[in-house]
């Protein structure tokens, strides 16, 4: 498929776009860029975001898309609680512990053989691997965000890399661009997210 091939579908695909899809990709990019200023509204964004991109890729009959969409409404959810009530104040952003590395491994560890024998034995799937590969990273992103780890920028963009030319591979350019978008948002959300612990710790001395 040639750049041009793939320009002309990315037009096509964004005027064929259903109003859901839209307000899909909407609220995912409200998301992270609440995300990225260390706001716990984000949350909220990415719930609604979520539950209309379940209902697209329902009726797209995406059905290992919409398991990974699940996950990340339950950990939204379970993030959106951990940020606003688990403290009198908010939890610091910090780094990750050689403790929770081993989570990290073990989400994805786990989450790659589940994905990959789920789509290989229930689903018609050609890219068992290569979405498996992108759905448990995306796990381990999401459950280090919902920690505030500043690592779950790097597991969430090792994810969006993957991401990006296997929905222009499945053809939903419209996703793909979102994708894209995320990739940047989160590459700038590692850096402003460094600098809120520098600033933090200043005020600390």
């Amino acid at each position: 498929m040639t750049s041009e091939t793939i320009f002309e579908a990315f037009v096509k695909q964004i005027q064929q776009a259903t109003i859901a899809e839209w307000l899909g990709v909407s609220f995912g990019v409200l998301q992270v860029w609440f995300s990225r200023q260390n706001k716990s509204i984000n949350y909220i964004f990415g719930i609604i975001g979520i539950l209309i991109s379940v209902y697209v890729l329902f009726h797209a009959k995406l059905y290992a898309e919409i398991l990974l969409h699940l996950y990340y409404l339950i950990m939204s959810i379970y993030g959106w609680i951990y940020w606003k009530y688990s403290r009198d104040v908010a939890t610091p952003i910090t780094h990750c512990e050689p403790k929770e590395w081993w989570i990290v491994g073990g989400i994805c560890a786990v989450g790659f053989l589940l994905f990959y024998f789920g789509l290989v034995h229930l689903t018609d799937s050609d890219v068992p691997l290569w979405d498996s590969a992108v759905s448990c990273t995306a796990w381990a992103g999401m459950w280090l965000l919902a920690k505030r780890k500043i690592e779950n920028w790097i597991l969430l963009n090792i994810s969006n890399l993957m991401a990006i030319p296997l929905l222009i591979h499945k053809g939903l350019f419209l996703y793909s661009g979102l994708t894209l978008f995320l990739f940047v948002m989160a590459f700038s959300g590692y850096f402003n997210w460094r600098r809120i612990i520098r600033e933090e710790r200043y005020a600390i001395q």
